[in-house]
C-alpha cells in the first residue's frame, strides 16, 4: 500500500529493540518508550519505591487551598464550538492553581451527567505517557461526551460517554501537558511520579472547594497506560492525606486502570509473549527470547538483543497499540464530516489537534492561548520500576481495585496485566468467565480478593475508543461494585 505524505512521517522506534509504529505526533506509547529508554541512560530517573502508608508523615503537611468562591460559575462553558444540538448536561473548564508561588496551574474539563447528576458518583480520568493529555485523548477520543469530526471544526455525540453513569473530571497533569502550565520554567524539568501525585491531590482538594456539592460524593479514579502509575499513587496519597481530619477528606471508593504499565520487567516480558501467542513471532524466536533474556534485570546480553531484534523484524511495521487496527491515512477519501462512535477513525488525533488549537475553542474552554499538543516530551525525575507494592497497599486499605485490558494492545498487553496480577498471589473469589454487553461477549473477568481483572474484547490500548459500548458496560459495573453481567 502506498503511504500518504503524512504517513511517511511514521518512524520505527525500538523499545529495548521492540519495533512499532509511532505516528507523526507523539503518543502515549511513544512517551512510555522514551521513559523506559531513559532508565537505561547515564542519568536515569529515580526508581526507588516510596514508603508504605503507615510510614508516611506527609499527611500532616499543609496543602495549599486557594479562594474558590465564584469560580465554578466562571468556569461554566456556554457551548463548545461546533457541538451538536440537544446537549443536555453542564460542562465546565478552567484552571486550578496548585502552587501560587511558582504559578503552577492544572487545566481540567468537567462534564456532569445528563440525568441525576446530584446522586451519581464523581470520576477522575487520567491519561498516561507520561506527558499526554487527558483532555485530548480521554475526553475527545475515548470516554468523553463528544468526538471531533473529520473537518476538525465540529463535534458529534458519543452515546456511550461515561458521563451517562457518572460526573467526570478530565485532568491534564503534570504542568506543561496540554493546557496546564507553570510561570516557573524550571518546573517543566522537575516533573515525575511524586510531583504528579502531589499536584493532582492539591488540584482535587481545591476543585472540591470550587465544587463543594461533590465533597461527600463517592469518588473513583480511572486512567490508562502510564496512569498505571498515576492512579495508584494518587489513591495512595489520598489515603495518607485523609488521616488529617482538619482538611478535606476525599470519599475514595475505587480505582480502575486500563492497559496499565505497572512493572517494567513484567511489561517487557509480557510484550514478547503476547507477540508469540498472537502469531507475530516464530516458535524459534520466542524460545530464544525465553532462554537468553532476563527481564527481571533488563541486563540483556548480545544474544538476547539479537533475538529481540529478530522478534521485531518478524512482527513487522504495525500499530502496536492495536495490532489489528488500520493506520491513519489522511489522503483516503472521507464520506463527509459526519462520524460514528462505533467505528473509531485512526486519524482522530489529527482532528482533535486541529480542533483544540482553534482560537474560538480555547476561548470557550477559558484557556490561555496555547499551542496545544496531545503529548509533550518532558524530563521525568522519578519512576519506580514497579507499582505493584502500591497496588497491594490500596487493596489492603479496602479500596476496590480493577485492572482492565483491551485484548488487541500489543505493548501494554493483556498478557502483561495477567503476569503482573499473578505476582500478587491473591485468592480467587470468582473464577474466570465471559461477560456480556449488547448480547455479545464483551470480554472475560476473574475476581480476586480485593482486585478484579477484566478484558475488553476487540479493544486496543485506548479501550473506550475501539469498544465504547463494552467500555461503558464495564465501567458501569465497576462503579456499582459488582462484576460485569454474566448474560
Amino acid at each position: 500500500m502506498k503511504l500518504s505524505f503524512l504517513t511517511r512521517f511514521l518512524i520505527l522506534l525500538s523499545f529495548h529493540h521492540l519495533a512499532f509504529i509511532i505516528f507523526c505526533k507523539a503518543s502515549q506509547i511513544d512517551n512510555l518508550y522514551k521513559l523506559l529508554k531513559s532508565e537505561k541512560s547515564q542519568n536515569p530517573p529515580n526508581t526507588e519505591l516510596r514508603a508504605g502508608l503507615e510510614d508516611e508523615d506527609s499527611h500532616f503537611s499543609p496543602v495549599y487551598i486557594g479562594a474558590q468562591y465564584g469560580l465554578m460559575k466562571a468556569d461554566k462553558i456556554n457551548a463548545l464550538p461546533g457541538q451538536p444540538e440537544g446537549v443536555d448536561f453542564d460542562q465546565y473548564a478552567g484552571y486550578i492553581t496548585v502552587d501560587p508561588k511558582a504559578g503552577r496551574a492544572l487545566f481540567y474539563y468537567f462534564v456532569e451527567s445528563p440525568q441525576n447528576s446530584a446522586t451519581k458518583p464523581l470520576v477522575l480520568w487520567l491519561n498516561g505517557g507520561p506527558g499526554c493529555s487527558s483532555f485530548g485523548y480521554g475526553a475527545m477520543e475515548e470516554l468523553g461526551p463528544f468526538r471531533v469530526k473529520s473537518d476538525g471544526k465540529t463535534l458529534y455525540r458519543n452515546d456511550y460517554a461515561w458521563n451517562t453513569v457518572a460526573n467526570v473530571i478530565f485532568l491534564e497533569s503534570p504542568a506543561g501537558i496540554g493546557f496546564s502550565y507553570s510561570n516557573t520554567s524550571s518546573d517543566y524539568i522537575k516533573n515525575g511520579d511524586k510531583r504528579t501525585a502531589e499536584d493532582s491531590y492539591t488540584f482535587l482538594v481545591n476543585w472540591l472547594e470550587r465544587f463543594p456539592q461533590y465533597k461527600n460524593r463517592d469518588f473513583f479514579i480511572t486512567g490508562e497506560s502510564y496512569a498505571g502509575h498515576y492512579v495508584p499513587q494518587l489513591a495512595r496519597t489520598i489515603l495518607s492525606k485523609n488521616k488529617n481530619k482538619n482538611q478535606t477528606v476525599t470519599n475514595i471508593k475505587g480505582i480502575a486502570i486500563g492497559n496499565a504499565w505497572i512493572d517494567d520487567g513484567i511489561g517487557q516480558m509480557g510484550t514478547y509473549d503476547y507477540f508469540w501467542t498472537h502469531a507475530l513471532n516464530s516458535d524459534e524466536t520466542n524460545a530464544g527470547i525465553r532462554k537468553y533474556c532476563n527481564f527481571a534485570t533488563s541486563n540483556f546480553s548480545s544474544t538476547c538483543q539479537d533475538y529481540l531484534t529478530q522478534g521485531n523484524i518478524e512482527a513487522g511495521a504495525l500499530d502496536i497499540s492495536n495490532i489489528y487496527a488500520p493506520v491513519c491515512n489522511l489522503s483516503a477519501p472521507k464520506s463527509g464530516p459526519s462520524g460514528s462512535v462505533q467505528d473509531f477513525d485512526p486519524c482522530s488525533n489529527h482532528y482533535v489537534d486541529i480542533y483544540l488549537n482553534l482560537v474560538e475553542v480555547q476561548t470557550a474552554l477559558h484557556t490561555k492561548a496555547t499551542k496545544w499538543e496531545a503529548c509533550r516530551s518532558t524530563p521525568w525525575t522519578d519512576s519506580p520500576t514497579t507499582v505493584l507494592p502500591t497496588i497491594n497497599q490500596i487493596i489492603s486499605s479496602g479500596i476496590n481495585v480493577w485492572i482492565y485490558s483491551g485484548d488487541m494492545d500489543g505493548l501494554v498487553s493483556v498478557t502483561t496485566s495477567r503476569y503482573s496480577i499473578n505476582t500478587l498471589n491473591l485468592p480467587v473469589n470468582t473464577t474466570w468467565r465471559p461477560w456480556y454487553s449488547g448480547n455479545e461477549v464483551g470480554g472475560y473477568v476473574v475476581g480476586y480478593k480485593g482486585l478484579t481483572f477484566t478484558t475488553v474484547r476487540g479493544a486496543g490500548h485506548m479501550v473506550p475508543s475501539y469498544q465504547p459500548e463494552r467500555a461503558l458496560t464495564m465501567i458501569s459495573s465497576f462503579l456499582k461494585g459488582r462484576l460485569p453481567p454474566s448474560e
